[in-house]
């Protein structure tokens, strides 16, 4: 009995220590948000409606997207449609890949794929940059005067961000997590003192307020829809992550900690600002009286540096089944973790992202510049992880077609109306994530199609396994031991081996076919 509640004890320990790992990877994008999604949302209703109206129909929004979004359709759905452990929208797409029935569904599915990865490379470029700025510019909150220095502090922290990626995703995690557990303690403890001094702002659990706001706003409505998508901006990292510390473990840091804190902070600064409109200028920093402006500042930048990590690991684990379904080059791949083989460590991409990062700091200078750019990314890949979960849910889960309409048809709904929101940003920034997009796109589908026509020149004339067996002479030399041979195609001979045959005159006793990766 002793053995066994030891190793109960030692799995229980071990559970934990991955929740606590996965808050400080996984939900640091999310987690972040409240900086600056609910100022830049009260902002775009300006002039739409009163106050009031405006601040409980941007917080039943902001609260009904998190449920809908993340909680529904990412932590208690799509998480399930893992590969192997992996998640991510090419994991979603090999599942679907395996269940598509024509030669058409499996190209629409390669097809969206691609676009959804691109799409995810767009997101991966921004979040870093706008989380960092956001929380550095707090510093014009404790002194307007040190405006100049916003953006030179935010490329410093950004460059030792990208430096310390190599000691691996249970390192940073490790010291990462705690400061995400103190960071949503004092979200929580934040909101609830604001929901104290003004408690009828729970009202807007209420889904009719963001409803009716959505309707007095008319047109505008969708401007209103592309700063509360600031809100769920990190689901898709969450759902790429999930190779790193699997399911349960993510599932329960959102629904116990994570998705509670959220809410009281929102719900605190909603109060704040229905008790002081003014304070609609900034609520998050003005949530604390003056003495606690430089800890929280302090704080903030330190989680909002955390918040870069969620993406920076989701774009290993994508780049890596990226390079496994032959979408891009080969790279190098490193293992940093004896126990989770999610954890991974890939050297070129890393460099990749902190040049884009901190071009994009430098070129837009401002979080407000950024949150223009911010989105369309996002909710692209929202919508292709969407439709790529219905094949999934009608072939892999056995789900019939009028419940998969109903459930992920109102999911896809919710994906394309944010989407639509946010190609309003095009002109003010949005374009960047699309060019960033349509760069990767490039890329993976030329290198797909190169690899195309290199197999059919490779493999379009080999001799096929059977035959050759067919013709093999029971007399021919074999020699001991055991020859490998690597191959595409393992219905044919491989060239090396037929070279060895040709030059050597001999086989081995054993041969074995491996397929290349």
């Amino acid at each position: 009995m002793g053995s066994v509640d030891q190793g109960a004890r030692a799995e229980s320990g071990h559970q934990r220590a991955l929740i606590i790992g996965a808050l400080g990877i996984v939900y640091g994008d999310i987690g972040t948000s409240p900086i600056y999604a609910l100022r830049e949302s009260i902002a775009a209703t300006a002039g739409l409606t009163g106050t009031d109206n405006a601040v409980l129909g941007v917080l039943s929004l902001m609260f009904w997207s998190l449920v809908i979004v993340v909680t529904i359709k990412y932590v208690l759905l799509i998480m399930r449609a893992d590969n192997r452990g992996e998640g991510g929208i090419l994991s979603l797409a090999a599942l679907a890949l395996r269940l598509a029935a024509s030669k058409r569904a499996q190209a629409f599915v390669v097809g969206l794929s691609i676009i959804g990865v691109a799409l995810f490379y767009g997101d991966g470029l921004i979040t870093p940059a706008i989380s960092v700025l956001s929380a550095v510019e707090g510093l014009e909150v404790v002194a307007p005067e040190l405006q100049p220095f916003v953006v030179p502090c935010a490329v410093v922290i950004l460059v030792g961000l990208f430096m310390i990626q190599s000691h691996g995703t249970h390192r940073v995690g490790s010291l990462f997590g705690p400061v995400m557990c103190i960071w949503f303690s004092v979200l929580a403890a934040l909101g609830i003192a604001g929901i104290i001094r003004e408690p009828d702002v729970v009202r807007a659990l209420n889904p009719l307020y963001g409803v009716q706001l959505l309707a007095a706003g008319g047109g505008p409505a969708l401007t209103i829809l592309g700063s509360v998508v600031l809100t769920v901006t990190g689901a898709e990292a969450l759902y790429a992550d999930m190779g790193h510390f699997g399911r349960p473990p993510i599932k329960l840091a959102w629904l116990y900690l994570v998705l509670p804190a959220l809410t009281l902070n929102y719900f605190g600064q909603g109060a704040l600002v229905l008790h002081d409109p003014a304070a609609a200028a900034d609520p998050f920093f003005l949530q604390v009286p003056r003495w606690g402006l430089v800890p929280l500042v302090i704080l903030t930048t330190i989680a909002t540096i955390i918040a870069s990590q969620a993406v920076i690991s989701g774009s290993y684990s994508l780049t890596r089944q990226a390079v496994q379904l032959g979408y891009v080059p080969r790279m190098e791949v490193r293992h940093t973790s004896a126990a989770e083989i999610g954890q991974i460590y890939m050297p070129r991409v890393n460099w990749i992202l902190m040049v884009g990062v901190i071009a994009l700091v430098v070129g837009f200078q401002s979080s407000n510049g950024l949150a223009g750019a911010y989105g369309i990314a996002v909710t692209g890949t929202m919508a292709s992880t969407t439709v790529l979960a219905m094949i999934v849910a009608r072939r892999g889960w056995n789900w019939g077609w009028i419940t998969v309409a109903l459930v992920f048809g109102a999911l896809l709904a919710v994906d394309l109306l944010f989407f639509a929101a946010t190609l309003l940003k095009i002109p003010n920034g949005g374009w960047f994530p699309l060019v960033a997009a349509a760069a990767g796109f490039t890329v993976m589908v030329t290198w797909r199609r190169g690899r195309a026509i290199v197999y059919k020149m490779l493999y379009g004339e080999a001799l096929p396994l059977d035959s050759f067996l067919e013709r093999l002479e029971p007399t021919k030399i074999r020699v001991a031991r055991t020859a490998i041979f690597m191959t595409n195609d393992p219905n044919s001979v491989p060239r090396a081996m037929l070279h060895n045959m040709k030059h050597n005159m001999v086989l081995h006793e054993r041969i074995i076919a491996g397929r290349l990766r």
